[in-house]
């Protein structure tokens, strides 16, 4: 499997922000701002990959700076570090004034997929060069990540042992 460049899964999308995907503070909705991550994450995963892919967790979702009405909002994402079936991806949300042409880091996001196979198993994902500065430094700061991403999980599965599947009207 022959390994590729971070910059042959890079996904760019902008967009506008309209009324309809802001909050009661003018300034867009966390929700959607996490969806269309999602979405962009999840095409550069699969370019990486050429698989099925899966949003494994998302990693971390970091709102630097509001994105109002006024701007552009462009999402930029790609593949930083693989495992063995794993994909970490890191987005850039950058937010553009489209009067003054002012760009602001608005949001940082990084999530893990896992590439399936045909059998919905997890399949064997080809390793990642980085080039630039960016995605050298992203690169050699990964294994930390999935280092507490693993630790994360063990504590999220040990937590969900202790939670109730009752309906919360059958609650003492």
């Amino acid at each position: 499997m022959e390994a590729k460049y971070c910059k042959e899964t890079r996904v760019i999308r902008t967009s506008r922000i309209f009324p309809n995907d802001v909050n009661n503070h003018n300034t867009l909705f966390g929700g959607r701002l996490m969806s269309d991550v999602d979405q962009v994450a999840s095409i550069s995963a699969a370019r990486h990959s050429r698989r099925e892919c899966v949003t494994a967790s998302t990693d971390s979702v970091d709102f630097l700076h509001p994105i109002r009405t006024t701007d552009s909002v462009c999402f930029e994402s790609y593949v930083t570090w693989t495992g063995t079936s794993s994909m970490e991806v890191f987005v850039k949300i950058i937010a553009e004034d489209l009067k003054s042409g002012e760009r602001k880091i608005a949001a940082t996001a990084l999530l893990t997929f896992v590439a399936l196979d045909e059998l919905k198993r997890p399949a064997r994902v080809p390793q990642i060069i980085p080039e630039t500065e960016e995605e050298k430094k992203l690169h050699e700061t990964a294994p930390e990540r999935a280092k507490m991403r693993k630790e994360r999980k063990q504590k999220s599965k040990e937590l969900a042992s202790y939670l109730t599947m009752n309906h919360p009207w059958d609650q003492p």
